[in-house]
Order: C-alpha cells, then structure tokens, then sequence
C-alpha cells in the first residue's frame, strides 16, 4: 500500500516536514517516492507549499493520504473538504469495576 504522510525534517524544537508518497512498509524517516509538498509550522505565518499537480495525481492513482496530510491537502485547496467527519482513532478508555 502507498501513503501520502510527513517526513520530519529540522533540529530539535523547530519541526519542518515534508509531505511525501512512501510506501507505507518503509520506515517513516526512509526512502520516498515523490516529494509532494513542503510545511513548516514554526514560521509566520504558517508555511505550507503543495505542488497540486503532483497530488493530485497521486490521489487518482489511490494513494491514501494520512489524516494531517489529508487536512493539510484541505488547508491548500487541492481537495475538498469531506462532509462526513471521520470517526476517531483512539479508543475510550475502559472503566474499572
């Protein structure tokens, strides 16, 4: 399977990623397929460059992109905003007896 997730870049405290298509049994700071995109949360304002192209054609190929890719990709206007929420990833915690 081929994801669309964030490579973490930069020093300690000051996070730049790169959003990249990588083969989802790769290690998450491994060999990537394409670089797609650029996002660094720590300058102002907010730097995120996407090349739309490129994204979107990985998403026709069927490339699914992770929740923050997929609202960063939002964020850019390369796709649209689903109107179903997504259910939650986490699970409630259990109660004690």
């Amino acid at each position: 399977m081929v994801k669309m997730r964030l490579v973490r870049l930069g020093d300690k405290k000051s996070p730049v990623y790169r959003i990249v298509v990588v083969d989802a049994r790769k290690a998450a700071t491994g060999e990537y397929i394409e670089k797609v995109g650029y996002y660094d949360p720590k300058s102002t304002p907010v730097t995120l460059t996407i090349d739309a192209d490129k994204a979107k054609d990985w998403l026709a190929k069927g490339v699914q992109p992770t929740e923050t890719v997929k609202s960063l990709l939002v964020q850019a206007g390369v796709i649209e905003k689903p109107t179903k929420l997504s259910a939650p990833k986490t699970k409630g915690k259990k109660k004690k007896k």
